[in-house]
């Protein structure tokens, strides 16, 4: 376990340090101008690579891959630090992004394996905290290095962390036995996978952004896109043995858990990226206290991942998805009641609400997808709910990004200008350019918030009709953000009760389970494989259909 955990918290801690370091980066390196691809690289690389990985865990062993991915992080970690460029420093990131996104997963889907049903829980509520802990402390960790070192070492911090990782797995490991006696590799989907999600996240990313929504980049990517997914499903549908089998959408605690899972990265990731935003922008806080108001909301997420993972055993899946749906409905509901008038210490109870419903969700979506499957396929199915959980997350960042675009310039039209008309000091430059630039952008305006230079620039009379002005325009433009990230979550709270019974047996019940489990193993109902790996008493509205399927037949 010391392996793992060390393993999570560097690939983790690696996603917040790094853009502590970015001005400083960028100072030295250049290239401001494509500075965002040091992030969208490693989105690109780690989010597809996802469900190979855990295909590959299935078929090779969890040893051999997850160590592959520790090294592979480790190499993309030593090469940007060695980045002169820009460009060198996206590519490496892409190495990089690779190597994590095959640790994250198997991290969650070894627990599976090494624990029993009831303490998987638990394992994976720890687990959930170690990744909320490098959230807390990364920017911290970050700018301790770029001040007293070099940002180099935001790379090479990763590099004994990760020998120590990957000698710990290795070893711990040893005795792991290939899951499947033949390795097929699905070449074919593989390859339509890369390309359906890399060009899918290519136009959801730029749209809007680098390129308009409506221009042939965007078109051509998004088409690409939805065709190479077309054709994805027509090969995993004929392959062998598929990377990502359709079958396993046959099982509804894996197909409802990913659908919640989708709109909870929808709904949460979205809502997350404007939240800095307010409290800068609204409430007037720098970027520092920004960081550490949302602090709070980190520490209810790992308090509730713990209270989770050990009250999972003793009520079902559906109970605990609709707790957390509810919860952090409730959290963003609060939220969209912000205004100008909130204050920091309302703003942190309100984030810490959503925290405490985040904390729930986000374990339980791991142990029921476990708990639906055996060893030989457990890979896959935990690397599929990072994955839907991370598409959701890009989506949500788009569609809420639309959204917030589209009833800001409504808001300025309806709030804001009719109010700064007849401003003498507006009409003249730099702001009546500014001015007249916001009618078509109006984040250009609210950028103005953000700046304490550019605040203090302008004479103290434009200062007191224009930034209470603009900051309720803000306020009110964010308030739909939340509202819609509410409405996708109500739909979470809604598809959680389609999930059924399914829960994981406590001790009480093992005894009569795993009676069930050699009965159903001598009737060729379940494998070897199910039984050792405690299967049976993993789902038990899932034993029940087949006992009866025995009484009828005696």
């Amino acid at each position: 376990m010391l392996g793992l955990l060390l393993g999570l918290f560097f690939s983790s801690l690696d996603q917040t340090i790094v853009g502590t370091a970015m001005p400083r980066i960028i100072g030295e390196l250049g290239g401001l101008s494509i500075m965002t691809w040091v992030t969208t690289a490693y989105m690109l690389s780690s989010t597809t690579i996802v469900p190979i990985a855990g295909k590959l865990a299935d078929i090779y062993g969890r040893r051999l891959v997850y160590v592959t991915g520790i090294l592979t992080f480790m190499l993309g970690s030593a090469l940007c630090g060695t980045s002169s460029n820009m460009m060198q420093l996206i590519v490496f990131r892409g190495i990089q992004g690779i190597g994590g996104g095959i640790m994250m997963p198997l991290a969650m889907t070894i627990v599976g394996d090494i624990f029993p049903p009831e303490r998987r829980g638990k394992w994976q509520g720890i687990m959930g905290a170690i990744f909320g802990l490098s959230s807390i402390v990364g920017p911290t960790i970050g700018g301790w290095l770029v001040d007293y070192s070099s940002w180099q070492w935001v790379f090479y911090i990763n590099l004994p962390i990760g020998i120590l990782a990957a000698v710990t797995i290795y070893v711990g490991l040893q005795g792991e036995k290939r899951l499947t006696d033949k390795a097929v590799i699905d070449y074919l989907g593989a390859a339509t996978l890369i390309i359906a999600t890399v060009t899918m996240l290519l136009g959801l990313n730029f749209g809007g952004i680098e390129f308009p929504w409506r221009s042939w980049q965007i078109i051509g990517l998004l088409v690409t896109s939805a065709a190479t997914w077309l054709i994805f499903v027509f090969v995993e549908n004929r392959a062998k043995d598929p990377i990502l089998s359709l079958d396993l959408f046959k099982n509804r605690t894996f197909t409802i858990t990913n659908i919640l899972g989708f709109l909870m990265g929808l709904g949460m990731f979205g809502a997350m990226m404007f939240l800095p935003l307010f409290l800068q922008g609204v409430i007037g806080i720098s970027a520092t206290s920004s960081g550490n108001t949302m602090l709070p909301m980190m520490f209810a997420m790992v308090l509730t991942s713990i209270f989770a993972g050990r009250i999972v055993t003793k009520v079902s899946f559906r109970t605990m998805f609709a707790a957390g749906m509810g919860i952090m409905v409730l959290g963003f509901y609060l939220m969209s009641t912000m205004n100008a008038a909130t204050t920091q210490a309302v703003a942190i109870v309100y984030i810490v609400v959503l925290g405490l419903g985040m904390g729930i969700i986000m374990p339980t979506v791991t142990i029921a997808v476990q708990s639906a499957f055996p060893p030989e396929q457990r890979g896959v199915a935990t690397s599929a709910t990072q994955f839907f959980r991370s598409i959701g997350g890009s989506l949500g960042m788009t569609v809420l990004g639309v959204v917030f675009n589209n009833h800001s310039r409504v808001i300025m039209e309806k709030e804001f200008f009719p109010i700064i008309q007849g401003i003498p000091g507006l009409a003249v430059e730099p702001f009546a350019g500014i001015v007249a630039k916001a009618h078509t952008d109006p984040q250009s305006l609210f950028n103005i918030l953000l700046s304490p230079e550019a605040i203090k620039a302008m004479p103290g009379g434009i200062q007191q009709v224009l930034l209470p002005t603009l900051k309720t325009a803000l306020a009110d433009s964010l308030q739909l953000v939340f509202l819609v990230a509410m409405a996708v979550l109500v739909a979470g709270f809604i598809v959680s009760f389609f999930m059924g019974d399914s829960k994981i047996a406590g001790k009480a019940d093992k005894p009569a389970a795993e009676d069930a489990g050699i009965t159903l193993f001598a009737e060729g109902l379940i494998t070897e494989a199910e039984l050792a790996a405690e299967l049976v008493p993993d789902l038990l509205s899932e034993t029940a259909p087949l006992l009866n399927r025995l009484g009828k037949k005696k």
